[in-house]
């Protein structure tokens, strides 16, 4: 194959895989929000609200990125790096959450610009991380 080639298939399978972690990214996205305000409206206190959105979403984004986005085999070496991950992901995502409700003024819509700002950064690093390291093929 030659360079030209390869750069296209690079670049397709990148495009691909960015297109369907957007997808996946999407889902979790809108199961984590939901789980949230859900909690919330149940009275559940906001950072274990937070918490419970983010380990449901997860749950869902693992299988789907695993066999869709990244198309590889489970293995204990992936389940470990993936649970590092979002672990890390967890305490920052919390971080910036508390964070943003911190400096944000008390406004009915501020748990969910806090929520959104914390989703978003944890889900750019997530994908870097997920794609050089956890699935790698």
């Amino acid at each position: 194959m030659g360079l030209l080639a390869e750069t296209t298939a690079i670049r397709t399978t990148l495009l691909g895989q960015v297109g369907r972690f957007i997808l996946v990214g999407v889902l979790a996205a809108v199961i984590d929000f939901g789980v949230y305000h859900l909690a919330l409206e149940l009275g559940v206190w906001i950072h274990a609200a937070r918490a419970l959105g983010f380990l449901v979403a997860t749950s869902v984004a693992y299988v789907l990125n695993r066999r869709w986005v990244f198309h590889v085999t489970s293995s204990l070496a992936r389940r470990i790096g993936f649970a590092l991950l979002y672990v890390t992901t967890f305490f920052m995502i919390m971080a910036i959450h508390a964070i943003a409700l911190g400096v944000l003024p008390l406004a009915w819509w501020a748990p969910s610009l806090a929520w959104a700002v914390s989703q978003g950064v944890g889900s750019a690093c997530n994908f870097v991380v997920l794609r050089k390291v956890v699935f790698r093929s």
